[in-house]
């Protein structure tokens, strides 16, 4: 399926939000939002992606 993945059109496999961390290697401690809405850690291996989603994943930061 094609999503937006943070601003990038892709081809995934995954079905997922869950798996698609896994398919493009996402390791840690990572925010996720779908179609603008926050998805938590805890929902993530059920929330089911669709064809034409917009996805979010932001690493946390350090900085001062």
């Amino acid at each position: 399926m094609k999503i937006v993945l943070n601003g990038e059109l892709r081809e995934v496999a995954a079905t997922t939000l869950s798996a698609l961390l896994d398919e493009c290697d996402f390791t840690g401690r990572v925010a996720t939002a779908v179609n603008e809405d926050f998805i938590p850690a805890t929902l993530r291996g059920s929330h089911a992606l669709q064809d034409g989603d917009r996805v979010e994943i932001v690493s946390p930061m350090q900085g001062g």
